[in-house]
């Protein structure tokens, strides 16, 4: 047997091995290593999906209560400017009735493009008397109101979250007058 023959085997065999094992070994560790280190990453910077989809434990103050028809109450608990220039309006919508509530359909106002996707909060206006000029809820382009909507009816007791999009009035208007049909008007403070 040649021992050169041999030899340059076992040193193709060697060097053959050494690349498979390198080259599993570079594909695989990675991969394993940079999945954790990623997902670890992605999980700091932004928050579980049920973590933001859970309300917060502690109620949220009313800025103003504001009664309607049949013991329909809706609490506002905040009116924020963000810097696109909106005004969003939270709250809770509740029947302190002992009887279930059909909400009133007057609710989403009366223009046909909102009357056409069901009952809503669409009839909501702002009023600023100081600049004189009166904001609706803002609608897409599909003419649906960007408030709650599918609002049919509350069960005695219960309560809802809402929510109204306008146009943010200047940053000098300070106070608004805030009408949903149906429900009596309120002042509203703004930050």
């Amino acid at each position: 047997m040649n021992v050169s023959y041999v030899r340059g085997g076992f040193i193709a065999l060697a060097v053959t091995a050494s690349l498979a094992v390198a080259g599993c070994g570079a594909d695989v560790e990675p991969k394993v290593a940079d999945k954790p280190a990623t997902t670890t990453a992605k999980q700091s910077q932004q928050p579980a999906p049920a973590e933001a989809e859970q309300p917060s434990e502690e109620p949220m103050e009313t800025l103003v209560l504001v009664k309607g028809r049949k013991g329909v109450e809706l609490a506002i608990q905040s009116a924020e400017r963000d810097a696109g220039g909106f005004l969003t309006i939270r709250g809770r919508l509740t029947n302190s009735s002992g009887s279930a509530v059909t909400l009133p359909a007057e609710m989403r106002g009366d223009e046909t493009e909102v009357v056409k996707h069901g009952k809503s909060l669409g009839g909501a206006t702002l009023i600023d008397s100081v600049g004189k000029k009166r904001y609706y809820v803002l609608r897409d382009t599909d003419g649906r109101p960007l408030t709650t909507t599918n609002l049919d009816s509350l069960g005695p007791g219960k309560s809802t979250a809402v929510f109204m999009q306008f146009p943010a009035p200047p940053a000098t208007t300070t106070e608004v007058s805030f009408q949903l049909p149906t429900f009596e008007p309120a002042t509203l403070k703004l930050s």
